[in-house]
């Protein structure tokens, strides 16, 4: 299990890695929704580093609700307030409610679900 939260961690920091890298040199539509879709494979990965036994489905499930509660709590406004303030809350909650985030939070839980599985097969 160690190895497998340690795994788990390096993904997230290669995700971290990835999505720093998609908004630095990507533009427009595609680097906002690769950042989205890697915000979901960023918290599924460090669901997988808490509970490294967690099935792929549970641990791509825990990720996208998540993402969802946090997209969600942006129509309360307190996110706005938070990362008018710091740029950690910017990074993490975000600013404002976008219904089609939804969907790219949802293809990123899919693409971390399927490399779960692909990987946690035997050979």
């Amino acid at each position: 299990m160690r190895s497998r939260r340690l795994l788990a961690l390096l993904c997230a920091l290669a995700t971290v890695a990835a999505g720093l890298g998609v908004r630095a040199v990507g533009t427009g539509a595609f680097a906002e929704h690769a950042g989205d879709a890697l915000y979901t494979v960023l918290l599924v990965t460090l669901v997988v580093a808490v509970a490294p036994r967690a099935r792929p489905a549970v641990a791509a499930g825990l990720g996208l609700a998540a993402s969802w509660a946090v997209e969600l709590f942006q129509l309360t406004g307190v996110p706005a307030e938070l990362s008018a303030r710091s740029a950690l809350a910017r990074l993490v909650l975000g600013t404002s409610f976008n219904a089609p985030d939804l969907l790219w939070y949802a293809a990123g839980a899919g693409a971390a679900w399927a490399v779960m599985t692909l990987v946690r097969r035997p050979a």
